[in-house]
């Protein structure tokens, strides 16, 4: 930003206060994330299998394009955080990023859910370029944003709180589509979705880069584009280890998203309806857990809380596979639990990340916060990439061909229930470890902040001066 904060209120500019934004802009400025939340299900729990299944693209085809994008769009990231680091415009620092994203992710929507019988693998490969293009933008620029409207540790938590809940509600919406349009099969339930990604971005987004202010963050000396910012980000032991947590608490839901449908349906006996009434109890608890997970943060730590909920969901997992095949009642309560304790995962993660980010500003007086973010969705991508790459193959091994269903082997359909606790278990567990020994408390938090602000205030000021001495110097010229 050339110069003070620009807001919502048609773009113009409004200096945002100190104090706490308000829940109604809160809530319009997480509505951004409805689009990004609604395709996390879609992506990862639909596409794949309507690809394979409806489309005729094998299996191994699928799996390894989608890795292979993957892999490629985490690059993407750091370079991209840099770059926002560097962006001031006079309609502020991200929000023309977030503008520049919602088109590039319709442009990506209609490419891939509207794709037509027969694609290839670079149709598949450009769809996926583009959309996860947009997704690195969008998914990028909305929490660095978010850092910026909160400063302290505790509203930190009530923003990525509603985020999370906002998140939450958009999953609820794309997941009752296949239940609403049942009668017209797994192809027809894609095409719906699609058409409701696409009316449901440009109105998200337009809303939250119109009503949301953006506070305007100094650039600290000798602000420039550098690769080396990336290595003195990844050798800070904190960021490191939420980058592992990110890692492993973002692979443990991926992995089960990926296998959710063969699970559920080949597995469990379950139909495809009947497969999402249970995915739309398991988010619909999250409303409730994101909340919660907030609350208790604010009240025993954020690394507490991650830690407790890590727990609790490993607990839920270990009785998915008590309830008895086919009996839709019994495997709600399992649902609802998992649901509950899983929804504050990847907020309580983003928050924490705000967190240090201040932290690495106090120590060398650079502004890195969207570089820290980029790197952390660069983690949850190798996450996601990872969970493909892992089970896809570990199903063929086991023998489980999807066309086959419920004709697949004894073998192979038990081999698919074990691979569906086992691998999430263990991952979120290890992301729980990660938080073990954590010392950036509230406390700590409130004193970086105190120490931030008292040098921006100096700053500010040295800055006033400046200009003071400056006009003198050329009013002292003019009377000579």
């Amino acid at each position: 930003m050339a110069g003070g904060s620009t807001a919502g209120g048609g773009l113009a500019h409004e200096r945002l206060p100190d104090e706490s934004l308000p829940l109604w802009r809160t809530i319009v400025f997480g509505g951004a994330g409805l689009p990004i939340g609604a395709l996390a299900a879609a992506l990862l729990i639909y596409l794949p299998p309507h690809l394979a299944t409806q489309l005729g693209v094998p299996l191994v085809v699928v799996g390894g394009v989608w890795a292979s994008v993957r892999l490629i769009d985490i690059g993407f990231d750091p370079i991209l955080g840099m770059l926002m680091d560097r962006t001031r415009t006079p309609i502020g620092r991200y929000r023309p990023w977030m503008l520049a994203g919602a088109p590039l992710l319709m442009l990506g929507i209609a490419l891939l859910f509207f794709a037509p019988v027969g694609i290839g693998k670079f149709y598949l490969i450009g769809g996926l370029l583009v959309l996860y293009a947009a997704l690195s933008i969008l998914g990028l620029s909305h929490p660095a944003w978010a850092a910026t409207l909160a400063r302290s540790y505790h509203d930190r938590s009530r923003i990525f709180g509603v985020m999370a809940a906002v998140g939450i509600v958009a999953l609820l919406a794309v997941l009752s589509i296949p239940v609403i349009v049942a009668k017209r099969g797994d192809s027809g339930a894609v095409h719906a979705m699609g058409w409701f990604l696409l009316i449901l971005t440009p109105i998200a987004i337009g809303l939250a880069a119109w009503l949301t202010p953006e506070r305007q963050t100094p650039r600290g000396h000798g602000h420039s584009f550098a690769l080396g910012d990336v290595w003195t980000v990844l050798k800070t032991p904190n960021l490191l280890r939420l980058y592992a947590a990110q890692l492993a608490m973002g692979l443990g839901p991926g992995w089960m998203s990926s296998l959710y449908l063969f699970f559920a349906k080949d597995y469990m006996g379950f139909t495809s309806a009947q497969a999402s009434v249970l995915l739309l109890f398991y988010v619909l608890a999250g409303l409730a857990g994101a909340p919660t997970t907030a609350w208790l943060a604010n009240r025993i730590g954020k690394h507490r809380a991650i830690m407790a909920v890590a727990v609790a969901y490993s607990v839920g997992l270990l009785t998915v596979l008590l309830p008895p095949k086919g009996v839709l009642l019994n495997s709600i309560p399992v649902n609802l639990w998992c649901g509950f304790a899983g929804a504050g995962f990847e907020m309580t993660i983003r928050s924490m990340l705000a967190d240090v980010a201040d932290e690495v500003r106090l120590k060398d007086g650079r502004d890195r916060l969207s570089l820290i973010y980029a790197l952390n969705t660069a983690a949850a991508k190798l996450a996601a990439a990872l969970a493909i790459i892992i089970t896809f193959p570990m199903l063929g091994r086991l023998g489980f061909v999807p066309a086959l269903g419920l004709g697949n082997s004894p073998e192979a359909i038990r081999g698919l229930g074990i691979m569906f606790v086992a691998g999430p278990i263990g991952c979120v567990i290890l992301g729980a470890v990660c938080m073990v020994g954590w010392k950036l408390t509230a406390e700590r938090h409130a004193e970086i902040r105190a120490a931030l602000e008292a040098r921006d205030a100096e700053a500010a000021l040295g800055a006033m001066d400046g200009e003071h001495v400056a006009d003198a110097a050329a009013a002292e010229g003019l009377v000579a």
